[in-house]
């Protein structure tokens, strides 16, 4: 298995969407960034890429690429995902925590393990989302901006095995 750990942060400016781990949140200010800027995503998407020995999200989907303005980060954790599929990787689980002192993120927490899950393929069950605040301490405390940490774990995909033909050596009964 191999375990990878992703961290993002970002700036909160007036008149952007809040959308975090794939929820869009009714706010005056959102997260500023080239894609929909949702840190939690991006923050999981570095701990799987890592995890990988894949690099990060910015040379996967550099800032300034036209193809990624505005992106719904839960396309990019799906390709993301599937990197690691064709490379042999399966995601065995993640576990996320957003710091922020607004929005309040606890009862969004079901819906954003499921469209996580869905976005990997991967069952809810193994996508923890937490939130907790920075006590009123730092630029978080302040209210200027949301961070996440990540952590992955994935480990090599089992072979698929087909039902049209037997394993070796084993007998065919017709």
């Amino acid at each position: 298995m191999a375990i990878g750990f992703g961290y993002d942060v970002h700036r909160l400016v007036l008149g952007r969407r809040l959308v975090l781990a794939g929820v869009e949140f009714t706010s005056e200010v959102g997260l500023l960034g080239y894609s929909d800027a949702d840190v939690a995503v991006h923050a999981l998407m570095d701990a799987l890429l890592g995890a990988a020995g894949l690099g990060d999200i910015g040379q996967h989907f550099p800032p300034g690429d036209s193809r990624f303005a505005e992106a719904d980060s839960l396309a990019l954790l799906r390709q993301v995902a599937d990197m690691l599929r064709c490379r042999g990787w399966q995601i065995g689980n993640v576990d996320l925590t957003i710091v922020a002192e607004q929005p309040r993120i606890n009862h969004h927490v079901p819906v954003m393990r499921h469209r996580l899950g869905e976005a990997m393929a991967l069952d809810p069950t193994l996508v923890s989302v937490k939130a907790t605040t920075n006590e009123g301490l730092g630029f978080i405390g302040r209210g200027e901006g949301i961070a996440a940490f990540a952590v992955a774990e994935i480990r090599p995909a089992k072979p698929s095995t087909s039902l049209a033909s037997p394993p070796e050596g084993s007998a065919r009964r017709d």
